[in-house]
């Protein structure tokens, strides 16, 4: 059986199994309300293929873990392990927010990543897990669709989604990069693209959870009115910003490129944690 008849038999497989209409497929797929969540969810194993393209599987193990979500435990989309220690680094996949491309001149640029809880946390919840997370029960109201910096490692993101827009009439995603972030894309590409928008989907970012939290080393303040610790809460933002001078991160976030360098210095600064402790 080809490849491509294999994956139209899983199609109308799936379809049979679940009573889906096989040619109304691709309308429920596009749905305002549907499109996001399959968005995000096909993102993780976009994230996989790339980083082991990236990563020698000689040191790494890259592989997409199976939902197991269970209370006060987050679920690891991505994990990351260094064969050679068995350090196990949790990668968290999130697409940037849409139309979160900020231009402001032209040497500099923002990115805003989409970076919050799908669910927020109840007050039964609250209550349940704020001894859990080592936070008060007022706390974790305020900051209830956030996420702490040991919910995961890595935050991995793929830019793309920050050039969609929701059309008006049509209330569909599209995308419709400004004229700004056309020549933000094209220094970025260093060189002519036919197809704009399939290299913005491969353009990938990484940074520790550490370099995004709400704190005084990062300098990341918080936007909650009722936070009574605006710029030491602890909780990351809803949307972490990476900052581009010359299409080039400037705060601590590396390209996908530069995956090995940077999950090395991780588990280097994993050992040297361990050995001090």
């Amino acid at each position: 059986m080809s490849q491509n008849t294999e994956w139209q038999r899983k199609i109308e497989e799936y379809c049979r199994e679940f009573n889906l209409p096989i040619d109304h497929l691709v309308d429920t797929l596009r749905e305002p309300k549907v499109i996001p969540m399959i968005r995000g969810k096909s993102f993780e194993f976009s994230a996989v293929n790339s980083l082991k393209k990236v990563l020698s599987d000689m040191t790494w193990d890259v592989t997409k873990t199976p939902m197991n979500a269970q209370q006060g435990s987050h679920d690891v989309d991505v994990l990351v392990t260094h064969k050679p220690t068995g350090t196990k680094i949790r990668v968290e996949c999130k697409l940037a927010g849409k139309g979160r491309y900020r231009f402001i001149d032209d040497n500099h640029s923002d990115i805003g990543v989409k970076c919050m809880r799908s669910r927020t946390l109840g007050t039964s919840m609250v209550a349940t897990l704020a001894p859990q997370f080592g936070v008060t029960e007022s706390q974790l109201a305020i900051h209830n669709d956030q996420y702490l910096p040991t919910d995961f490692d890595v935050v991995l993101t793929s830019i793309a989604n920050a050039f969609y827009i929701t059309d008006p009439i049509t209330e569909q995603f599209v995308w419709n990069p400004s004229g700004e972030a056309k020549t933000f894309l094209s220094k970025l590409s260093e060189k002519d693209i036919d197809d704009l928008q399939s290299f913005t989907f491969n353009q990938m970012y990484l940074t520790k959870t550490t370099d995004i939290v709400i704190s005084k080393n990062t300098g990341i303040k918080c936007t909650r009115r009722a936070c009574t610790a605006q710029d030491s809460c602890g909780f990351i933002p809803n949307y972490p910003v990476i900052k581009f001078e010359n299409v080039k991160p400037t705060n601590n976030w590396s390209s996908i490129g530069d995956a090995e360098a940077f999950f090395t210095s991780l588990v280097q600064g994993s050992r040297q944690t361990k050995a001090a402790t």
